[in-house]
């Protein structure tokens, strides 16, 4: 079981994941959540730093897609914003989302790497279909009270997996 939650990679944020390491191990496509990941939590603007990002992973020949658990207007207003697809409500870690997500770019789970702030939706939904996990600390410390009461869980679990940021 705690290989489940255990990520493939863990960085400081999104801005730190390394692409030529990822073209290496066979990655042709990012999948990303949204909230804590690329932008904190109710935040409605993209800083520029996301947008930089995006346009680099974009040049580095990655495909970009979202899978979020928020809720459609925000996951909307997001998509539009950055210019890329997803699943909003994916209900995380269940593998339905992840699955369409696959369908969708057309790649077998390992051309796909999954980037998100949590290993209890996030890591576990994509390490349960085969995908390359990143995991990154949290933009905020201001979250859905149910995500606070989880990460004091993710800390135990971090200690038992000696996590430790590349």
């Amino acid at each position: 079981m705690l290989d489940l939650l255990r990520p493939n990679l863990y960085v400081e944020s999104f801005h730190h994941i390394d692409f030529d390491y990822l073209r290496q191990q066979g990655i042709k496509a990012i999948c990303s959540d949204l909230d804590n990941t690329l932008v904190a939590w109710e935040s409605e603007v993209a800083n520029p730093e996301l947008l930089d990002w995006l346009k680099k992973a974009r040049a580095a020949g990655f495909e970009l897609y979202l899978i979020s658990n928020a809720v459609p207007k925000r996951f909307e207003h997001f998509t539009r914003l950055l210019g890329v697809k997803g699943i909003s409500n994916a209900g995380k870690p269940r593998k339905r989302a992840f699955l369409q997500a696959l369908r969708d770019l057309g790649r077998s789970a390992e051309e796909v790497a999954l980037v998100g702030d949590q290993i209890f939706t996030d890591v576990l939904g994509g390490n349960r279909v085969g995908l390359f996990t990143i995991l990154v600390v949290p933009l905020s410390k201001k979250e859905f009270l149910g995500t606070r009461i989880m990460r004091r869980l993710e800390r135990v679990v971090m200690r038992w997996l000696s996590l430790k940021k590349a």
